[in-house]
């Protein structure tokens, strides 16, 4: 078990982390440390963890202590049309696909860091993002598995995009814990027909079945799984693994893709176990909506006909 920092409003300083933490976003390692001790007000601390912790996120932790956690219920009524907010404007380099691999807690595509031309800009960002990762959120059932939520409704899983800021920040493994050090795209995943252009990565997910295994992919250009509608909402956040540092602005499609039940299922086949360890299924991997608390959510679009509730199923 491992020891990690407490998110506030000082400086991040990492001193040790997790496995899932560095091959996720870089924290350097650490020293491991004991087991944690039982609390005498153990209710209280269960309670608190059910809601801020997910049962794969072991050992000693500290509490965050932010006020701007992610992920959150988006309720489309009380965000604010922000007319001066651009088009999101999307350019990656399929030939900086380096590989994907099974971080014992997600099915996380990686790309090279330092390919320039590769990323976002425009949006809510202040200046170019480049492309760093990105992976899956999903569930042991269709009826859940995103991370965030529209009004209350649960899509099937969810997509993150993750770029980080090299204008402010000298790598990425600095931008993870930087203000204004990460920008993430966010899709929705629904059930619909076959998403042909995913299906090269559904095809080799059985090569990274078990945890820190890893294969080749490349060429990939991730902007074929964006939908065709770029509307989106924005707020300030943070990640929603460990370190959960309040690093992020998010950026949330409004529509969602659709993918074949086929294909959701395949994800369902991955292990949170490295081989010759218990199997355990890699499902319900995503973090329960936190607390709105400070959270501003600025919406690209006006929202017509918010009155029928958050129906994101049809393009436009």
């Amino acid at each position: 078990m491992f020891r990690a920092m407490v998110l506030g409003k000082g400086p991040y300083k990492p001193s040790s982390a997790p496995f899932l933490f560095r091959w996720m976003w870089g924290v350097p390692p650490g020293p491991e440390v004991g087991p944690e001790w039982p609390c005498p007000q153990q209710t209280c601390m269960q309670s608190r963890r059910s809601s801020t912790w997910h049962p794969r996120w072991t050992g000693q932790v500290s509490m965050p202590g932010g006020t701007r956690q992610s992920p959150i219920n988006i309720q489309p009524r009380d965000s604010v049309y922000d007319p001066g907010l651009p088009p999101l404007m999307v350019s990656y380099d399929a030939a900086s696909c380096r590989h994907v691999r099974n971080t014992g807690y997600l099915c996380q595509v990686e790309f090279d860091e330092a390919a320039e031309g590769s990323g976002i800009s425009g949006g809510p960002l202040e200046n170019h993002y480049r492309l760093k990762q990105f992976h899956f959120h999903w569930g042991a059932v269709d009826m859940r598995g995103s991370e965030h939520t529209v009004d209350g409704h649960t899509f099937a899983a969810e997509l993150h995009l993750v770029h980080w800021n090299p204008m402010r920040y000298q790598s990425y493994q600095d931008a993870v814990v930087g203000e204004k050090g990460l920008a993430v795209i966010a899709v929705f995943l629904e059930l619909g027909t076959t998403h042909q252009a995913l299906q090269p990565l559904v095809d080799i997910l059985p090569q990274i079945k078990h945890k820190d295994t890893q294969v080749a992919l490349s060429p990939f250009d991730p902007s074929c799984l964006l939908p065709a509608c770029r509307d989106y909402w924005t707020y300030a956040g943070s990640l929603t693994t460990p370190p959960l540092a309040e690093s992020v602005t998010w950026i949330i499609h409004k529509r969602p893709i659709e993918v074949a039940p086929s294909q959701l299922s395949s994800f369902r086949t991955l292990l949170f176990s490295a081989k010759g360890e218990e199997e355990a299924a890699m499902v319900d991997n995503f973090r329960q909506p936190q607390p709105l608390m400070s959270h501003k959510v600025c919406s690209s679009f006006r929202a017509p006909g918010c009155e029928q509730g958050p129906d994101i199923s049809q393009s436009t």
